[in-house]
């Protein structure tokens, strides 16, 4: 592999592991609080085609989106008063807003622009593109730093970028903030908090709301960055791929970053090669489309050490009288 074909690759990496990145820390703000969300796979659909719907019938990604923040916001309201309000079980909760995003999202696209539950391709304005750096041209010509930073840094769309800068804004809201303080008490002892006398269920309903504007971003930019426009099931995966990167990240920001630009590689070698050819045999397109998904059951199977979870993880919090 060449200099440019690595850089090529990375690129690749960077783009598709946004996605993900954006739902991971979705996750770990929502599973941080205590509130288990598998639901995250279902947001992201509704706010991909919430977007590009908007999108599509406006010209304007702004307005996609808005809309795509306000679809999961409402999909994660549902999962809040199911398993925070009425203490429901928070694992029925999030397959159901997979379900009811799988569902919905199709019926309407096919009321709304008939054709075979897809939305238009956006064009112009209707979706995001690159941002060319400040002396990105100018320095492409320096070798290897200047390639390093007009193909492989620069170039990218806004969402991208905010993912990124998303990390260490995480990291400093939940560990340099009491309001990071006070969340993660709630994941671990949410009786010493509500002792204190801070409310459980409004920090709760606080973690579940962030999680639905991240989870927003995320579907926003798989229908009007990563791609022009939105398609069937178009998550494919990525919401349980982002629950095992969190996994994989021990429910902690920056390890978070890597564990997403781990399965973000594995992605871009998948699309880059098609058939790998190891001399003694051809590794077929199907074994590389899969990798992803096979380092999602290794890590989910418990091969990267034992991962704690909060310990009031998944547990509806009844105040006592």
């Amino acid at each position: 592999m060449d200099f440019a074909t690595l850089l090529q690759v990375l690129d690749s990496t960077v783009r598709l592991a946004t996605p993900l990145l954006f739902a991971c820390l979705a996750g770990l703000f929502s599973e941080r609080s205590g509130v288990v969300d598998i639901g995250l796979e279902g947001k992201m659909l509704a706010a991909a085609f919430a977007s590009a719907a908007v999108a599509a019938v406006t010209g304007s990604v702004w307005l996609g989106l808005l809309a795509g923040i306000v679809s999961a916001t409402l999909m994660s309201a549902i999962h809040g008063l199911a398993s925070i309000t009425f203490r429901g079980n928070q694992l029925i909760s999030g397959v159901a807003i997979n379900f009811l995003a799988s569902g919905l999202t199709v019926l309407i696209a096919q009321s709304w622009f008939g054709q075979g539950g897809r939305t238009p391709s956006l064009i112009g304005g209707g979706r995001f593109t690159g941002i060319t750096l400040p002396f990105a041209e100018a320095l492409s010509g320096v070798p290897v730093i200047g390639p390093i930073y007009a193909e492989l840094i620069s170039g990218h769309s806004i969402l991208v970028y905010v993912a990124f800068l998303m990390v260490p804004l995480t990291w400093f809201i939940l560990y340099r903030t009491r309001f990071g303080l006070r969340l993660r008490a709630v994941g671990e002892a949410p009786e010493a908090v509500d002792t204190a006398g801070v409310s459980v269920i409004g920090l709760r309903y606080a973690a579940i709301a962030i999680c639905g504007l991240l989870c927003g971003l995320a579907g926003a930019y798989l229908a009007t960055g990563l791609q022009a426009g939105f398609v069937r099931e178009m998550t494919a995966g990525r919401g349980y791929i982002a629950l095992a990167a969190l996994i994989f990240a021990k429910w902690r920001p920056w390890y978070a970053l890597w564990a997403c630009l781990l399965f973000g590689l594995l992605q871009a070698v998948a699309l880059r090669y098609q058939n790998i050819d190891l001399g003694a045999f051809t590794v077929p397109v199907q074994v590389m489309d899969a990798l992803p998904y096979l380092l999602t059951v290794i890590i989910l199977a418990g091969f990267v050490g034992k991962a704690i979870p909060p310990r009031a993880s998944g547990e509806p919090y009844l105040k006592e009288r």
